[in-house]
């Protein structure tokens, strides 16, 4: 149990624990043998609950229980024999219990019984064991998932669920497995809409305050500050899937020269001026949605063409991931032998319209028509200065011999055309919401409280994502108070160190990326590339910036090669994993 340490053996116990060790190997061998020999008597399962009183950890003798089980239920020839069987079950679980009520194999047995639907289940029964077993640890998570495996067993309506959590963080305003599991409830309500969930930010602000009041009496339990978490998610976090990124980008001119077993692809646009390697003549189609989406395929996304049939095109995420969910998507245009001598402009064209195909984890559908195009020529001027040169000796970074480009080099870099209707616009409450949160926590006089400076980090991030999108001449005005935030972070709890180092990393990866100012000073022409004369643009320079993670991936999908040097970082899988993916 919580706050309850296990206590050191006493020597005087010391006899006692040698008798009931030798008695457990007595009932472990008397078990096995059982087992081996599929021996299913009344004496040897009675002789395996003494067992489960003693160790309720040892799992074989559940699958040995659950294997008597069905072996009996294939003699018993009335109903009353089958409950009595299931009784039995019931009560050596209620018996493991008291030896350890966290028992995953107890737990795991009980549900197990009560799901084959043997005989009618007492529902009383079990919400009585519930209310012991919480009564003695209120936060003991097994049997909040029992609970809730029980309540759905029952069709116990979701508000009665959520009003036992009300009762229960009442009772405890330091109960994290309550506060989890309304979060849980809550978000089916509002979800399903149900009668009284309809008023969403209503229902919001309501919770705002319930969380304030727990987060004020002790800045220092963290059961509350995890629900406000959650309850900024839901405020920011848009509900609709929205294509927010690809490539190409939105009327690019591309210009493919093919030269030996590979195709190089140039941007007409000076921001996008960039090589892009191809094996096998395959040119890569990107989507980046705002949010991990499946049902990408053939018929959601439609990819017009002369080049390939767009049933023939094959959508996969661009990390494969075992969910088949994903933010970022890629299929790749087949691109056929032409003479070079061909001036003909090809035009690439890509839709995306309502479809119930397209699903996020939470069951959004994508609701909001996109397409962007770009054309494809072909350049009769063969590469001969590469000839002889690996892919790898192509790009070779001079630290110094950089040039960097000017802000009137470059066009907008959200190429996406996305229209004004499809747009996620933050509401009036959502900024007065946010607005109010950051008020109330920079008067909480913790000042040295993790969780504060933690939450007001969040806090102003979610604040400055919302102006500049709602206002666009809006900067990141918070950019400052919060890195100074995690600087404390990292200084008040180094054992989470990581943790802050990472989220300063991306509020640093937001800054560079924010607009075509900021990405100008961190751009550089091709002189950094020692070994090759290419004249390179996409080569974005991201060194010495102390970063520990990269972001905001949706906004590089144009970048070829990008310098991470003097940073950080312990790992790249993942992120820029996504660029290795379809460039190279």
């Amino acid at each position: 149990m919580h706050g309850q340490p296990r206590k050191p053996l006493r020597v005087k116990d010391a006899a006692a624990a040698a008798a009931k060790a030798s008695n457990l190997r007595d009932l472990q061998s008397q078990l096995l043998h059982s087992h081996h020999h599929r021996l299913y008597t009344k004496e040897a399962i009675a002789a395996s609950s003494k067992l489960l009183e003693i160790n309720p950890e040892i799992l074989t003798v559940w699958n040995y229980r659950k294997l008597a089980l069905q072996q009996n239920l294939k003699e018993a020839t009335d109903s009353e024999r089958i409950k009595s069987l299931v009784d039995d079950e019931l009560r050596a679980v209620e018996i493991a219990l008291r030896a350890n009520p966290k028992s995953y194999g107890a737990w795991y047995h009980r549900k197990w019984v009560l799901s084959q639907g043997l005989a009618e289940v007492d529902f009383d029964r079990e919400f009585r064991l519930l209310d012991q077993l919480l009564k003695a640890d209120s936060r003991n998570f097994h049997g909040w998932n029992y609970r809730r495996f029980v309540a759905k067993l029952k069709g116990l309506p979701e508000v009665e669920e959520l009003k036992f959590t009300m009762d229960m963080i009442n009772t405890n305003f330091s109960n994290y497995s309550a506060w989890h599991s309304r979060s849980g409830v809550l978000s089916r309500l509002l979800s399903m809409k149900a009668e009284g969930f309809a008023e969403r930010e209503k229902i919001l602000t309501e919770e705002y305050e319930l969380v304030s009041q727990a987060l004020f009496t002790d800045p220092s339990d963290q059961s509350g500050w995890f629900y406000h978490l959650w309850l900024l998610d839901q405020t920011i976090t848009p509900n609709e899937v929205l294509l927010i990124s690809s490539w190409p980008s939105h009327d690019s001119d591309c210009v493919l020269t093919i030269n030996g077993n590979a195709a190089y692809c140039k941007s007409s646009e000076p921001f996008r001026s960039s090589y892009n390697f191809m094996s096998s003549g395959k040119l890569p189609v990107v989507l980046y949605f705002n949010q991990r989406v499946k049902g990408v395929n053939s018929s959601s996304v439609t990819v017009n063409s002369m080049f390939v049939k767009n049933e023939d095109l094959v959508w996969r995420p661009l990390l494969p991931t075992k969910s088949k969910e994903a933010a970022c998507w890629v299929t790749y245009l087949q691109i056929p032998d032409l003479q070079l001598s061909d001036t003909k402009v090809y035009r690439v064209e890509v839709k995306l319209g309502h479809s119930k195909d397209i699903l996020s984890s939470s069951g959004s559908e994508f609701n909001h028509p996109s397409h962007f195009r770009f054309t494809l020529t072909f350049n009769s001027d063969s590469l001969e200065h590469t000839r002889g040169e690996s892919l790898d000796e192509l790009f070779v970074w001079d630290d110094g011999g950089s040039s960097t480009l000017e802000s009137n080099d470059l066009v907008s870099f959200d190429q996406l055309k996305l229209s004004e209707d499809h747009a996620s616009a933050f509401s009036k409450w959502q900024l007065d919401t946010i607005s109010n949160e950051i008020n109330l926590f920079k008067e909480l006089s913790e000042e040295n409280c993790i969780f504060v400076k933690l939450t007001l980090a969040r806090l102003l991030i979610a604040q400055d994502a919302m102006l500049s999108h709602t206002i666009p001449t809006v900067r990141l005005i918070h950019l400052r108070d919060v890195l100074e935030l995690y600087d404390d972070l990292v200084k008040l709890d180094p054992r989470h160190a990581g943790y802050y180092e990472d989220e300063r990393s991306l509020v640093i990866m937001n800054q560079v990326t924010f607009d075509d100012k900021s990405l100008s000073s961190h751009l550089s022409h091709s002189s950094n590339y020692i070994s090759s004369k290419l004249h390179l643009h996409g080569c974005l320079q991201l060194k010495s910036l102390s970063l520990t993670r990269i972001g905001y991936v949706e906004r590089l999908l144009w970048v070829q090669t990008l310098d991470l040097s003097h940073n950080k970082l312990r790992s790249i899988a993942g992120e820029v994993a996504t660029f290795r993916s379809y460039q190279v």
